[in-house]
């Protein structure tokens, strides 16, 4: 499929109304992705202001390549650090187990970026492109009138369980902490501090912070969401026995949220009549891929790319959910096979740390060639 046309361009998008329900990442690129296509596009946010605090995100090659496609790569470039490597460490001993290169990736870069600079530079670029947003907006009942009807709400989606009804997710039996701390002149890479039964993902943001997120296997759940407060004290206790490297890093942290992780299935029905539903919404994953925002970025695209070429909505919305169910379906496992490679004891963690070794020093492009189908893939072209 070629690319989206732009305002100026005469596809089906020119001239629509697009309601976006939901003014996360997700929802504002796509509609972005709509309004660069000539739709006169809304957006509708429960929150009372956009905004997102205290944390960070990766974004990787596949979902940068949406970003530039939407004329944002270079204020994307000046909010951002350059990964140079991800470094799988034995969070035991403090000691990386190998370095994987991230300087030969195909395409945009892997970058790492505060929530709070992506969701300012999206909204610059949809204020710029004239898409209206309503900020205190909670939409309960009736939807809003428009041509078409985007569902970006995430996990708690209601237009998720207006197509499907309610879901049922389950606790995985994991928890996790994030928090921000000072750590100036920290080097550009992303660490995964592996540890029997937790792990621990740190990286640095702009402005001398190092972002952390933690997870725990536990039987004790916590609720889902990102904004529930928790004691510092607990993220450390839970860390006890670790290398003093980590430990010192994990003393920094006053303030921590912890959320408890839920495995949502992939929504069977993504789009009916003018409804379609997008990122978390459609296909919640767990954070050991970091592809959360970057599916949804794919998503944005393809939905709005498949709309603009036909006028049959009903077709395009089929089309569109054909194209991603496959490839997010293959994501969602991965990250899910992760969780449980991060956090083996015993012979097995001996063993799979030994092959990661050995990895590194014969072949070291190969985890990068095992990424490719992610990393590598172009829905813009």
């Amino acid at each position: 499929m070629t690319g989206l046309k732009k305002n100026s361009g005469g596809g089906s998008n020119k001239g629509r109304r697009v309601c976006v329900v939901g003014g996360g990442l997700g929802g504002l690129a796509a509609a972005l992705a709509f309004a660069r296509s000539g739709a006169q596009v809304q957006v509708f946010e429960q929150a009372p202001q956009i905004t997102e605090v205290g944390a960070g995100i990766q974004v990787t090659p596949n979902g940068a390549r949406v970003l530039a496609a939407l004329g944002l790569d270079d204020q994307l470039a000046a909010q951002s650090i350059v990964a140079t490597a991800v470094e799988p460490m034995d969070a035991v001993s403090g000691q990386p187990v190998t370095r994987f290169d991230l300087s030969h990736l195909d395409g945009p870069p892997y970058r790492f970026f505060h929530r709070a600079a992506l969701i300012s530079v999206l909204m610059a670029g949809c204020a710029a492109a004239g898409v209206q947003v309503h900020t205190g907006a909670r939409i309960d009942g009736d939807l809003p009138d428009g041509d078409l009807i985007i569902g970006a709400e995430g996990v708690k989606s209601q237009i998720r369980a207006r197509l499907n009804g309610a879901d049922d997710p389950f606790f995985t039996g994991q928890v996790a902490w994030r928090a921000v701390v000072d750590l100036p002149d920290a080097d550009p890479v992303a660490r995964i501090w592996m540890a029997p039964r937790r792990h621990v993902v740190t990286y640095p943001l702009p402005g001398g912070r190092l972002n952390i997120v933690a997870v725990q296997e536990r039987k004790q759940w916590a609720a889902e969401g990102w904004n529930h407060a928790d004691d510092a004290g607990n993220l450390r206790q839970a860390y006890r026995g670790i290398s003093g490297r980590l430990r010192g890093i994990l003393e920094q942290v006053e303030d921590v949220s912890l959320w408890g992780l839920f495995r949502h299935p992939v929504a069977p029905v993504w789009h009916q009549g003018n409804i379609a539903i997008l990122g978390d919404a459609a296909h919640p994953t767990l954070p050991f891929l970091a592809q959360g925002a970057n599916l949804a970025f794919e998503d944005a695209y393809v939905l709005a790319r498949t709309c603009d070429g036909t006028d049959d909505i009903a077709t395009a919305l089929a089309t569109y959910q054909a194209l991603r169910r496959a490839r997010v379906q293959r994501a969602i496992s991965t990250a899910n096979a992760n969780a449980t490679k991060y956090h083996l004891s015993g012979v097995s963690r001996r063993v799979a740390h030994l092959s990661l070794r050995g990895m590194g020093v014969v072949a070291p492009n190969a985890f990068l060639g095992r990424l490719d189908w992610l990393y590598g893939y172009d829905v813009t072209a």
